[in-house]
């Protein structure tokens, strides 16, 4: 009977549809379709207007065909657009610095650590900290840990020194760079590989479908595969935009955001690894992957970032997620 119901529901959301135009909900983003991200986004599309019966149409804006990374935050919050999924290091300039946790190198041993942050208590509190500016947040989908890339070998935490390392704006990667003696530079996601390619950066750090995806290995000749630190994002919509839906149709758009992201973090792991293959039968750029010995050599090196960043993000915050996934700042 249920069952019955809800596609009656629906076959009246449609006939409305036929009735009235149907709503637009634009979703820009800044990274390739072909990204765990990007796939994720049409998925999302897809399933929304499944689900609403064609009440809302979702347009899709990947690669900053719409806005860059600077922009994003700008034009959610006027409603220009009524969905992005920034990156977790993208926070701080809206004076959020709690999202850059995330940012911590070697926080996260697995996804399934990861996942007891973002699905838990803390992922849920972060999310609802943003409805004070006037952003409602939806979800965390994956991208993956992080490699990096220079054109020279990186097997030890000194090989960075005095490279100009593209990152994004978090203080905390930052810290991170500066610790390993290199230098920082921020830049946006879109402008990585003219940089590149131009040696304005000698380097960057990117999970590896985004490195594939963007081409940068055709611009750097070595990626060391050391998933130091994690990139992920927050699906991010406009809260008035939400609060104005009809009941039914946020239901709608709620069931598709669980399915989608289920799909997202499911592919995930595996798309970034089908990229390093890839990148690695192109043949432009050596790939190494660090030894037990020589990741832990980084992750000693890093540990500073941690005692330096806490007070920044916030103690409690960090406390709560070392609770979480077992890290130990001591390095034990």
């Amino acid at each position: 009977m249920r069952h019955l119901i809800a596609a009656l529901g629906l076959a009246l959301v449609a006939v409305a549809a036929g009735a009235a135009e149907p709503i637009i909900l634009k979703f820009s983003h800044v990274v390739a379709i072909g990204t765990p991200k990007g796939k994720a986004a049409q998925r999302f599309k897809e399933l929304a207007e499944k689900y609403t019966g064609g009440a809302i149409r979702v347009e899709v804006y990947p690669d900053s065909s719409l806005y860059k990374d600077k922009e994003e935050f700008e034009a959610l919050q006027l409603g220009a657009v009524q969905m992005i999924a920034p990156s977790l290091a993208k926070f701080s300039p809206l004076g959020i610095r709690s999202f850059e946790v995330f940012d911590l190198p070697f926080l996260f041993d697995n996804e399934a650590e990861l996942h007891r942050v973002t699905n838990g208590p803390v992922g849920e509190a972060l999310l609802e900290s943003l409805e004070s500016r006037g952003i409602k947040g939806l979800a965390f989908w994956d991208n993956g840990f992080k490699s990096f890339s220079a054109n020279r070998p990186i097997r030890r935490p000194g090989d960075l020194k005095g490279l100009r390392m593209r990152i994004q704006s978090s203080q905390t990667l930052y810290e991170q760079m500066r610790v390993l003696g290199a230098q920082p530079e921020v830049m946006g996601f879109s402008e990585v590989y003219q940089a590149l390619k131009a040696g304005v950066v000698d380097g960057t750090e990117n999970p590896h479908s985004n490195l594939f995806t963007q081409h940068m290995d055709e611009v750097q000749s070595h990626v060391t595969v050391s998933r130091h630190g994690y990139l992920g994002y927050a699906v991010l919509t406009n809260l008035r935009f939400w609060e104005s839906l009809p009941g039914d149709l946020r239901d709608g758009l709620e069931r598709a955001m669980v399915d989608a992201t289920r799909y997202a973090n499911s592919i995930a792991a595996e798309e970034n690894e089908r990229a390093i293959e890839r990148v690695r039968a192109a043949g432009n750029a050596e790939v190494y992957e660090l030894t037990a010995e020589e990741r832990e050599a980084f992750r000693q090196a890093l540990l500073p970032v941690h005692r330096a960043m806490a007070g920044r993000i916030g103690r409690s915050l960090v406390e709560a997620v070392y609770e979480a996934t077992g890290f130990d700042p001591d390095g034990n």
